[in-house]
């Protein structure tokens, strides 16, 4: 018994020593995590810093590349309101009439609900000059009706005075200034659009060069809205503020001064 007591008292003597070494282990591994923890915070500050400065230079160029080469802005439109037009055509018409008919045209169903929209046909957006205007509404449907037209209509004035060259050079310059919003924001586009020239003898060119027919107007349209939104949605514009077929009016809401998180 002497013997095993001896041999025991042995056995935890090492023990113990063992469990000093690992102590010891134990208290430089935590000074080294402490250290990898001070040093990994210092980095995170730095790399939040260059962040915030990187979002800063982002946001130079983009308000310079959207005052100098695209400035858009809003550009009131001469329309009349059809209910004004109807109610001089029409005297038995009543007021409550009209005022219901131009409360209508001014009303918008947006994300389940009916909104008052008061640019809505009574503006246009202009982008590089306010000869280039895009309706405010979405409507491009004068583009593919002038197509149409000139399927079966040819004459010496059909090149000139009509909205469809407006338009397409619009969305044109509009495609054109999103995929160079898209390298300076280091944002993936969902929608792949070119808007460069040598590509229209390839038929990769979406808006110019070529009169499209309404399905291929129409498609790269949304293709061109769902890019838009896609920025919008990664600068964090508000989203009351946005609407599925304002083409130019949500770019403009994108490259706003008032918008706090361009540049992320």
């Amino acid at each position: 018994d002497t013997e095993g007591l001896l041999r025991i008292k042995e056995e935890n003597q090492k023990h113990y020593r063992r469990a000093q070494r690992h102590q010891e282990k134990k208290e430089k591994i935590q000074r080294h995590n402490r250290k990898l923890g001070d040093l990994v915070e210092k980095k995170t500050y730095e790399l939040k810093t260059q962040y915030e400065h990187l979002a800063k230079l982002r946001r130079t160029h983009i308000l310079e590349l959207t005052s100098v080469i695209f400035p858009m802005a809003e550009v009131k439109t001469s329309m009349r309101d059809p209910a004004d037009v109807s109610s001089e055509s029409d005297n038995a018409m009543t007021s409550s009439t009209v005022s219901k008919l131009a409360e209508a045209r001014r009303t918008t169903y947006l994300s389940g609900r009916w909104v008052c929209d008061d640019h809505n046909g009574d503006t246009s957006i202009s982008i590089t000059g306010p000869w280039i205007i895009l309706p405010n509404n979405g409507d491009y449907s004068a583009y593919y009706s002038w197509v149409e037209e000139k399927k079966t209509t040819q004459g010496p004035d059909m090149e000139h005075n009509n909205p469809a060259h407006t338009i397409s050079a619009a969305l044109c310059y509009a495609t054109q200034l999103v995929n160079t919003l898209s390298l300076i924001l280091d944002v993936n586009l969902p929608k792949k659009l070119c808007n460069r020239q040598v590509e229209t003898q390839q038929g990769n060119h979406e808006f110019c060069g070529e009169n499209l027919s309404r399905h291929r107007f129409t498609r790269a349209v949304k293709k061109l809205n769902a890019n838009i939104l896609h920025l919008c949605f990664s600068q964090h514009v508000n989203l009351d503020l946005l609407h599925p077929l304002h083409t130019l009016r949500n770019l403009m809401y994108l490259v706003s001064p008032d918008t706090e998180n361009l540049g992320r």
